[in-house]
């Protein structure tokens, strides 16, 4: 087997390695990244229903109060705010979602779901705290979602939430008697629930990583003509001359053999090896002539 098939056989072998654990790794980090990029964007959109939820509370309730004592207005409770805030952002991204769901709401729309009441019992029974991340199949598509507790830590909240009887009247003509109540303090009742598609993100992540793998391919391919090349003219042309040049040594040709090089690589010295055992060689054999 020749010299360059041997040396491309190894240069594959180790492009191909370098190719497969390269796209391993960058496959790995870019749908990280879009994994982040989502958990980013549905992390903004909680803070910006949670500054909802506080601006209600701490400056619009309090201009209400007396009118409140004649009409129950749904606008004064910061999830209604916080929901119709969001609702009004979903006019221009329909997919994204944000909703307080409840196990017991006053307002019906925020009752939770089959799978909301299973994030919600899962901070009710402690198996998490803090935060939960997870991903949902949708009838968009793959969606991931963040998920928080609503966990009533003020005692005002039970001012409405304790019994029928202690509700403000304006409140149960609104929403009737039924449900909403019996909520206790420090008790779990729910869990702000932010959805965001996935598959965007994942879609850009998959373009970037085959963008980025062609761009790459396209690199191994240049670098292994350049090697190739260079492999040509540096070693195999001048090992095929000096082969040559031994071959007419090998024949008698003494002093037909010119070993010249003015390199001063490996080469270059084996060349100027040659030339004095050539040298050598015709002084030899003229001694022995004479």
């Amino acid at each position: 087997m020749k010299l360059m098939w041997k040396f491309n056989i190894v240069l594959l072998a180790v492009f191909a390695v370098g190719f497969a654990v390269t796209a391993f790794i960058s496959y790995g980090v870019l749908q990280a990244n879009a994994r982040e990029e989502i958990l980013d964007n549905a992390r903004v959109m909680m803070e910006s229903a949670l500054s909802s939820r506080s601006y209600t509370n701490s400056q619009i309730k309090p201009l209400l109060e007396t009118q409140l004592k004649y009409s129950f207005l749904p606008q004064s409770v910061p999830a209604y705010a916080a929901t119709e805030q969001f609702n009004d952002l979903r006019k221009k991204y329909p997919d994204y979602n944000y909703k307080e769901a409840t196990l017991n709401p006053t307002n019906p729309r925020d009752r939770a779901t089959d799978w909301e009441t299973d994030v919600v019992n899962q901070f009710r029974n402690g198996q998490v705290k803090g935060e939960l991340i997870g991903e949902r199949d949708t009838a968009t598509g793959r969606s991931l979602y963040l998920a928080r507790p609503i966990q009533i830590t003020n005692g005002a909240c039970l001012a409405c939430h304790n019994t029928v009887n202690e509700a403000p009247k304006t409140m149960i003509e609104l929403y009737g008697p039924a449900n909403g109540f019996g909520w206790k303090l420090n008790e779990i009742i729910g869990a702000q629930i932010v959805s965001v598609p996935s598959a965007l993100p994942i879609q850009r992540a998959s373009h970037t990583f085959k963008v980025f793998m062609l761009l790459l391919t396209l690199v191994l391919v240049v670098t292994f003509i350049l090697i190739n090349l260079m492999l040509h003219t540096i070693v195999v042309q001048r090992v095929k001359y000096l082969a040559k040049l031994a071959d007419e040594v090998s024949l008698g040709q003494l002093e037909s053999a010119e070993f010249k090089s003015k390199s001063k690589d490996e080469i270059g010295v084996l060349t100027q090896a040659l030339a004095r055992m050539n040298k050598s060689l015709v002084q030899a054999i003229k001694m022995l002539e004479a």
